[in-house]
C-alpha cells in the first residue's frame, strides 16, 4: 500500500495496513471522487478507488476499494446494478434530472398506471439506449458534458444495455416511484427521458438512490459520519468487506507449497482431475458444465493470494496476483 502523502504524524505511526471494501452510503450534493476524498481523509489511506460513480444528485450504494482491493475494480464496473427512483411528467431537463436547466414547457400530462407499465415492459431486456448529453462519454477526446456545458452539439452513439427488472411501485400524481435493475452502463436519467418520449410527455429523473451494486447491498452501508466516528474509535477496519469474501459467486481453490509459490510468481496451472467442473462425467459424455471464467486462489490460511482466469482446458492463469 501506498503511505498518504504528507499524513499526520501519529497516522504515519500507527495506521496499518487495511484492504477491503468499503461500502459508503453517498449523500446527494457529493460527487464520487467527494467521497473518495472524504474517505482518505477519515482513514489516513490514499490508496481509496470505487466501483462505479453515482451522479452527485443520487444517493446510495457506492462501494469503495480500500488498500488491495482498488485492484478488483475490473471485476466490478460493469455488475449488475439496482436504484429505486422518481420520474417526474410534465417537463424535461437538459441533463434529464432535477439539476438540470428546463427544455420544455410546463405540460399537463398525467400518464396512467396501465401506460407507464406498458412502457416499462418495451424498455426491459437488452435496449440500445444513447448517453445523456450531460454526460462523462468522451466525443473526439472531450467529455461530453463539457460541450454541453459550452452549449456545443453533442452526439453520441447508442450502446446497448440490459434492463432485468423495471417496476412501478407507485404513482400519484405527475410523479411515478420505479424500481429498476440493470447492466452496468445503464444511465438511469436517459431512462426516465425515453420513457417520457414513448408516452409523449416530456420528463426526467427526479431523484435517484442506488440500493445495490453486485453483491453490496443497502442494508451494509456506512454514513461518511459514522464512518468518521468508527474511525476515531478505531474501529473503521470493523466495516471493510474482506477480500476473501469479494466475487462470491466464484469458486475457490486452495493451494500449499510449490502449487502457492507458482501462484505467486504469476504461473500457469492445470487443475487435478478431482477440481473439475466436469467431473464425474464419462468421457465423450454430452452436457458436460463449461470451465469456470474465474478461480479465487486461497493459500492455506484461507487468505486470497490471487484470482485467475480460464486459459484452455483444465488451465488457469493468475492474473491478478496479491504480493
Amino acid at each position: 500500500m501506498k503511505p498518504e502523502l504528507n499524513p499526520p504524524v501519529a497516522a504515519r505511526e500507527t495506521a496499518p495496513e487495511i484492504s477491503g471494501v468499503l461500502l459508503i452510503d453517498k449523500p446527494a450534493g457529493m460527487t464520487s471522487h467527494d467521497v473518495v476524498a472524504a474517505v482518505r481523509r477519515i482513514l489516513h489511506i490514499r490508496q481509496v478507488g470505487h466501483f462505479g460513480t453515482l451522479d452527485p444528485f443520487a444517493t446510495g450504494v457506492l462501494p469503495l476499494s480500500i488498500g488491495k482491493a482498488t485492484r478488483f475494480a475490473q471485476f466490478y464496473l460493469k455488475s449488475r446494478k439496482a436504484y429505486q427512483g422518481t420520474i417526474r411528467f410534465g417537463v424535461s431537463t437538459d441533463t434529464y434530472d432535477a439539476t438540470g436547466e428546463k427544455t420544455s414547457p410546463p405540460a399537463d400530462c398525467h400518464p396512467s398506471a396501465g401506460d407507464i407499465e406498458r412502457v416499462f415492459r418495451e424498455f426491459t431486456g437488452r435496449i440500445r439506449q444513447t448517453p445523456p448529453p450531460f454526460s462523462a462519454k468522451r466525443v473526439k477526446g472531450v467529455r461530453a458534458y463539457e460541450l454541453a456545458r459550452r452549449h456545443e452539439p453533442v452526439k453520441l452513439e447508442p450502446v446497448e444495455v440490459e434492463i432485468y427488472a423495471l417496476e412501478l411501485q407507485k404513482l400519484e400524481g405527475p410523479e411515478a416511484r420505479f424500481a429498476v435493475e440493470c447492466s452496468g452502463g445503464t444511465y438511469v436519467r436517459s431512462l426516465a427521458h425515453d420513457v417520457g418520449g414513448k408516452l409523449g410527455c416530456p420528463a426526467h429523473l427526479s431523484s435517484l438512490r442506488r440500493t445495490a451494486v453486485a453483491e453490496f447491498k443497502e442494508d451494509r452501508a456506512t454514513g461518511l459520519d459514522e464512518l468518521q466516528r468508527m474511525a476515531k474509535e478505531g474501529r473503521a477496519a470493523h466495516v471493510l468487506i474482506p477480500l476473501e469474501a469479494l466475487l462470491p459467486e466464484c469458486p475457490a481453490l486452495v493451494v500449499r507449497g510449490r502449487e502457492e509459490t507458482g501462484v505467486r510468481h504469476g504461473q500457469a496451472f492445470e487443475l487435478a482431475q478431482a477440481q473439475r467442473a466436469d467431473r464425474g462425467l464419462r468421457p465423450g459424455q454430452a452436457g458436460h458444465t463449461p470451465a469456470l471464467a474465474l478461480l479465487k486462489v486461497l493459500n492455506a490460511e484461507r487468505r486470497l493470494i490471487a484470482v485467475a482466469r480460464h486459459v484452455a482446458g483444465n488451465v488457469y492463469h493468475p492474473d491478478l496476483v496479491l504480493v
